[in-house]
């Protein structure tokens, strides 16, 4: 019973994952893009305050939850460490390179920018689509985990 309540929840919480990123990469990101630079600021440092706090808990508890199921799963136990080592990239990936560029643009002020200033959406979104695409490839691989043999 345990074991299939964590595969839930891992299924559930690597599913948020995957949406909230596919979410942000095909709505968010486009408008962000398309914004002068100072809209871009102002709107980046109003979107990251309720993201910043809640996408680790929830990568990092789905990551756990999978490594988990690891040692409680019989015959699943390679697609849970799949899907963990995935959901784990996506934390790097946010860590090291999304974060430090949020980070930045947090402490900007949108009414002046400053001259000279290298606009980091471009590589802002080559990461975030770099972690959207092992996001998917973690809720694909939980999914296969809990179908039946």
């Amino acid at each position: 019973m345990i074991t299939w309540l964590l595969s839930v929840a891992v299924l559930a919480g690597s599913g948020v994952v995957a949406g909230v990123l596919f979410a942000v990469a095909l709505s968010v990101l486009p408008a962000l893009i398309a914004m002068p630079a100072d809209r871009y600021v102002y709107a980046h440092q109003l979107i990251g305050r309720r993201w910043d706090p809640t996408m680790p808990v929830i990568v990092l508890s789905s990551t756990a939850i999978d490594v988990v199921l690891v040692f409680l799963a019989d015959s699943r136990n390679a697609l849970f460490a799949i899907a963990a080592v995935l959901l784990l990239a996506v934390s790097v990936v946010s860590h090291f390179c999304n974060v430090p560029i949020n980070r930045v643009v947090k402490e900007l002020d949108p009414e002046r920018i400053p001259a000279g200033w290298r606009d980091p959406r471009p590589l802002w979104r080559r990461f975030h689509l770099l972690r959207t695409t092992l996001a998917l490839l973690a809720v694909l691989v939980n999914a296969a985990a809990l179908v039946p043999a």
